[in-house]
Formats: C-alpha cells, sequence, structure tokens
C-alpha cells in the first residue's frame, strides 16, 4: 500500500490553514526572531496565493486580546474571510471544520502562533479524524525554544510532516518550465528567501543583462 506522506503536495492536493498571527500572540514568541517569523509567514502566505492553495485564515480573542491579524496577511488575502475563536485550539470551531470540509482535501499545511498550543492541537486532533498534517516549522513560534521543539517532537511523533515555508513554495512550483507561476514564484524568492532571493536578482542582472528590480509585483490571492 502505497504511503500517501511519499507523495509531493501540489496546489491540488492541500490546504494552508494560518492561525493567530496577532500582535499579542506575535509578543509571546521567543524561539525564533520575530522579524525573521513574519517574513517566512508573508512568504509563505504569499505562496498559497500565487497557486491558488485554498487556504483558511482564523484568529483567537481579536478585539478582546489578541489584536488583528497581521496587515500583510490580509493585504495578501484581501476580503477573505477570518474566522474568529474563543477557543485556543481551532479545531474546536465548528465553522472552521465545516469550511475545510466543504474545501475536501486530506492534506492540510499549518502555521501557528504558538508552536506548543494552537498548531499542536489542532494538528493532533486533525490526524486522529483522518487528515495528513503537515506542519511549517519556520512559520510557527513557540514562548521558548524549548516549548517549539518538544512541540514539534511530539507532532513528529504523531505522525505530522514538518516543512518549511520555502520548501512550501517550490514544492508548488516544482519545474521551472512552469511558466505561468515562473515569474510570480521568482517574485516571492526574490522579496523573502534572503541570499537565494540575491542570488536570483544577481542572476537576473549579471549574467542575464534584466533591469534591476526594486520590487517584485505585489502578489494578492485571485
Amino acid at each position: 500500500m502505497s504511503n500517501p506522506k511519499h507523495e509531493l503536495l501540489t496546489p491540488d492536493s492541500c490546504t494552508l490553514i494560518l492561525i493567530d498571527h496577532q500582535p499579542q500572540m506575535t509578543f509571546g514568541v521567543a524561539n525564533i526572531d520575530r522579524q525573521l517569523l513574519k517574513n517566512n509567514v508573508v512568504g509563505l502566505a504569499k505562496a498559497a496565493a500565487v497557486f491558488k492553495v485554498p487556504t483558511v485564515l482564523t484568529a483567537v480573542e481579536t478585539e478582546s486580546f489578541s489584536g488583528y491579524l497581521w496587515p500583510e496577511i490580509v493585504d495578501v488575502f484581501p476580503g477573505h474571510k477570518v474566522f474568529e475563536r474563543s477557543s485556543m485550539n481551532t479545531w474546536d470551531d465548528a465553522a472552521v471544520k465545516e469550511e475545510l470540509k466543504r474545501i475536501g482535501r486530506k492534506k492540510l499545511v499549518i502555521a501557528a502562533l504558538w508552536t506548543e498550543v494552537c498548531l499542536t492541537f489542532p494538528a493532533l486532533e486533525a490526524m486522529a479524524e483522518g487528515y495528513e498534517v503537515y506542519f511549517v516549522e519556520d512559520a510557527s513560534g513557540g514562548t521558548s525554544v524549548a516549548a517549539h521543539d518538544m512541540a514539534v517532537q511530539r507532532m513528529i511523533q504523531a505522525g505530522a510532516v514538518p516543512i518549511t515555508w520555502q520548501q512550501f513554495l517550490l514544492e508548488m512550483q516544482r519545474d521551472w518550465s512552469r511558466k505561468e507561476t515562473y515569474d510570480a514564484t521568482l517574485g516571492v524568492v526574490h522579496d523573502h528567501s534572503g541570499a537565494y532571493g540575491v542570488g536570483v536578482e544577481y542572476a537576473k542582472t549579471m549574467v542575464h543583462k534584466m533591469p534591476q528590480s526594486a520590487k517584485s509585483p505585489h502578489v494578492v490571492a485571485k
């Protein structure tokens, strides 16, 4: 019997869930530089937008405690519904689960703040209900290095698969002959992939003699 975890992710096979990337949750992150975290999450969101991966946005106690989703995420998904919750556990929210059922995909790619709570809880319960979970380690953050690392170990032992945001982007593109997403993929790389993005800019200008680009096209979900 084939193992579904051996399959590469594709734009048609997965749903992205972004959980609680809000100011108050960000303040508590201590395992990763918070500016790097924001870069990674926004890069992940743009990757989903480029490849039209269905994306569920959810937030907890927005006006009473946590604050609004980062505006950079909202910019990528203008007009997108944000599922508001009171529970720390997204899997307690019937509306979110109903939306995932409506989308109808078994592979869930999840990033959340915090790793040990808002990522681990739904990851474990989603797997118990038959979903395959891929969690984006560098687009999630915990309240300490130990809290993040132990949560990661717990999810892996339970069967979840760790990935990174750039892996997700390149797994979606996979083949540079896919010209319909080529420029947008390189735009995300240019803006969010650090040294790799610098290398892309160098190759364009110095090897291919293309004009220097100060800013890549703005990526929004369509």
